[in-house]
C-alpha cells in the first residue's frame, strides 16, 4: 500500500507524455497510431513465438550504462536490458515493477520499498536491496560521471537495507517528482557483479534484470540482444508478462535517411526509427508498411540564449531576435506538418505546461528593428548593425551530423536575421561537449530532453552553485530560483500548475529561449510486425513484440 505524505497526490502530479498521434489511423491500446486496420489484423491472431527482428536506429548509442548515458536512443535500446523500481502508465499513475509496493513518511523525505523476491540479474546475480542501494549510490558517486541519471535521482542523498527485500531510500528534500523519476529507464538497476568486473567498460557490457540480454556491440554497426528466458516480472505497461516472444533484436545503426526507409520498404530490416517528415506520408500510404507515432514530453527542442554573452544579456536584443524570426514557417517548411510548433520551455503534454503562451509571439520584422535601433545597434553599409565599432553578431552552434534537420534551423535563421542586420555566423561541430559545455562558446544553441515531470525545468533554468557548470540559459532570478524551488514540493495540483505557468511565461516574455518543435517518435514497420507499444515518455516496449509466420 501506498501511504504517507503524497499517497493521495502521486497520480495527479506524477504525470509523464500522454502519447499522441498526428496520424489518423485506429488507435491502439497504449495510444499509438497505426494505420487503418493494421492493429485489428494484428491483434486477431495470438502472438507468434520466435523470429528476430532488426529495428534500425539513426543514431549510434553513446553506452548502453544507463547511468552514463545522455541520448534518448540509447535508452531505446537499453530499456531492453534494465528494468526500473516502478513503471509510469500512459494515464499517469505509478505501478510496481521490481517494487511490490511502497510508504512514504510523513514528511515526505523517505520511500521504504518491498521488493520482489523472485529477479535474478542477466548474470545470476540476484536481485535484492543491496542491489538497488548499490545502483543508486553507483549514480551519486562522481566517479560514475552519471549526470543526467544524477539529475533524475535527485533530492536522493542515502539509503538503508532494511533486509533482503527492503530498501528506504532518503531524501534531502521532498519532490513530488522523485517517484516518477524512479520509472525512468536512466535509473535502472544494474547488476553489482557486473558493474564491477567491468568498471569504465560496464556500458559495453552491460548487464541488468530486463527481457533481453545482451550479446554484442559492433560499433557503429548494430547492437543484438537476446530473449531472457528467465524473464517473468514485466510491468503493466505490457500485457506479457513473460518472457518476450521475439527471440533476439538487432539494433542495426543506419544514419543515411534514403537508406534506412528503403531497407524497411524492402523488407530488409523489419522496423526503423525517426522516418523523416518528407517520408511520412509516403510509407503511411504503403500497404506493406505500418507507421507509429507518438510525441515525445518533457523539453521541446529549444534554442537558449547565453545571457553571460553581450549584448545577448539584454533582454531587448533577445526579443528582437523573437521578432526576427519566423519559427512557423520553419516549422512547417522543414517538417511538413509532421512536426509540432512549441511555444513554451514545456512540451504540450508535460504537466503544467501552458497553453496561454500559443500563438502569443508573432513575427514582426519592424518591432525587432526598432527594438535594436533603441539599444544602438545601427545597420552599416553592408546591412549588418554596428554599435562602438563592433558588429551585432550571434554565434550559433549546432552539431553534426544533421540531426532532425536542426541545422537547416540554423541556416534558416541566420537568412531571417540578416533582414534585421543581425550578422549570425552558424558553427557546426562534432564537439559540442567542448565548444558549448567546456567553452560556452556559443550565443544561441539548441537541446531538448525526454523527462515525465516539469521539475526538468530546474536543469535548465535555476541558477547554479558556486563552481557548477553552468546552465544552457545561464539565467539567474532569485524570484524564478525561488518558484522553481516551490515546484519540486508543492503538493496541490492547482498550485503547482500556477508556479510552472508563471516560470514559462517569464521564460517567453523574457526571450530566454526560442521554443522550436515537439519531438514526434516516429517507427516504420513491416506488416508481419505486431504487439509494439510505447511507454509515457514515448519509448518502444518490445515485450509484446511478434512477427507473423
Amino acid at each position: 500500500m501506498r501511504k504517507g505524505w503524497k499517497a493521495p497526490f502521486i497520480a495527479l502530479f506524477l504525470i509523464a507524455s500522454t502519447i499522441l498521434s498526428s496520424c489518423s489511423a485506429s488507435e491502439s491500446k497504449n495510444g499509438a497510431s497505426f494505420p487503418s486496420g493494421a492493429s485489428e489484423a494484428n491483434e486477431s491472431t495470438a502472438p507468434a513465438s520466435g523470429g528476430e527482428l532488426t529495428y534500425a536506429l539513426a543514431t549510434s548509442p553513446d553506452t548502453l550504462d544507463p547511468h552514463r548515458s545522455g541520448l534518448a536512443v540509447s535508452v531505446r535500446v537499453f530499456r531492453t536490458i534494465f528494468d526500473s523500481l516502478v513503471a509510469q502508465l500512459p494515464d499517469h499513475t505509478i505501478k510496481p515493477w521490481l517494487a511490490t509496493s511502497w510508504t512514504v513518511s510523513p514528511d515526505g523525505k523517505s520511500y521504504t520499498f518491498k521488493l520482489r523476491q523472485d529477479v535474478k540479474f542477466q548474470d545470476g546475480t540476484p536481485f535484492n536491496a543491496e542491489a538497488v542501494k548499490f545502483s543508486f549510490d553507483r549514480i551519486l558517486d562522481p566517479a560514475t560521471g552519471a549526470k543526467n541519471a544524477t539529475a533524475l535521482l535527485k533530492p536522493y542523498q542515502s539509503s538503508e537495507v532494511i533486509d533482503d527485500y527492503t530498501i528506504k531510500l532518503n531524501l534531502e528534500t521532498p519532490s513530488v517528482a522523485f517517484l516518477g523519476n524512479l520509472s525512468q529507464a536512466m535509473l535502472g538497476i544494474v547488476s553489482p557483479t557486473a558493474a564491477r568486473k567491468y568498471g569504465d567498460q560496464f556500458g559495453q557490457h552491460p548487464v541488468g534484470t530486463g527481457p533481453y540480454k545482451f550479446v554484442k556491440w559492433d560499433e557503429n554497426s548494430d547492437i543484438r540482444v537476446e530473449r531472457n528466458p528467465d524473464y517473468k516480472w514485466a510491468p503493466e505497461l505490457v500485457d506479457n508478462k513473460g518472457a518476450p516472444y521475439l527471440d533476439a533484436i538487432d539494433f542495426k545503426i543506419i544514419p543515411e535517411e534514403a537508406t534506412r526507409i528503403g531497407s524497411v520498404q524492402s523488407g530488409q530490416v523489419g522496423a526503423i526509427e525517426t522516418v523523416p517528415p518528407q517520408n511520412v506520408l509516403s510509407l503511411k500510404n504503403d500497404a506493406k508498411l505500418q507507421l507509429f507515432q507518438v510525441n515525445t514530453g518533457g523539453l521541446p527542442y529549444t534554442l537558449f540564449f547565453n545571457l553571460s554573452h553581450e549584448p545577448w544579456n539584454d533582454a531587448k536584443a533577445r526579443q528582437a531576435v523573437q521578432y526576427a524570426v519566423d519559427i512557423d514557417a520553419i516549422v512547417k517548411s522543414l517538417y511538413l506538418g509532421t512536426y509540432e510548433r512549441a511555444w513554451s520551455p514545456l512540451a504540450p503534454t508535460t504537466f503544467g505546461y501552458d497553453p496561454s503562451l500559443e500563438n502569443g509571439v508573432k513575427p514582426d520584422l519592424d518591432k525587432a528593428n526598432r527594438l535594436l535601433d533603441e539599444l544602438g545597434w545601427v545597420k552599416g553599409a553592408d546591412g549588418v548593425r554596428e554599435k562602438d565599432a563592433k558588429k551585432l553578431v550571434l554565434r550559433y552552434v549546432d552539431g553534426s551530423p544533421n540531426r532532425e534537420k536542426r541545422n537547416d534551423i540554423a541556416a534558416m535563421i541566420q537568412q531571417q536575421l540578416k533582414k534585421a542586420g543581425i550578422d549570425v555566423q552558424v558553427e557546426i561541430t562534432k564537439d559540442v561537449s567542448t565548444v558549448v559545455y567546456t567553452n560556452q562558446a556559443y550565443d544561441l544553441y539548441g537541446n531538448s530532453q525526454v523527462n515525465s515531470d516539469p521539475v526538468a525545468l530546474n536543469s535548465f533554468y535555476h541558477s547554479i552553485a558556486p563552481g557548477a557548470r553552468p546552465t544552457l540559459s545561464h539565467l539567474a532570478d532569485p524570484e524564478i530560483d525561488k518558484l522553481l524551488e516551490q515546484g519540486v514540493v508543492e503538493t496541490d495540483d492547482v498550485k503547482r500548475k500556477e508556479i510552472y505557468g508563471k516560470v514559462q511565461r517569464y521564460i517567453i516574455d523574457n526571450a530566454v529561449i526560442l521554443p522550436i518543435y515537439v519531438f514526434p517518435y516516429t517507427v516504420a514497420a513491416t506488416r508481419d510486425l505486431s504487439g509494439l507499444k510505447f511507454d509515457s515518455l514515448g519509448y518502444p516496449l518490445f515485450n509484446d513484440v511478434s512477427l507473423a509466420k
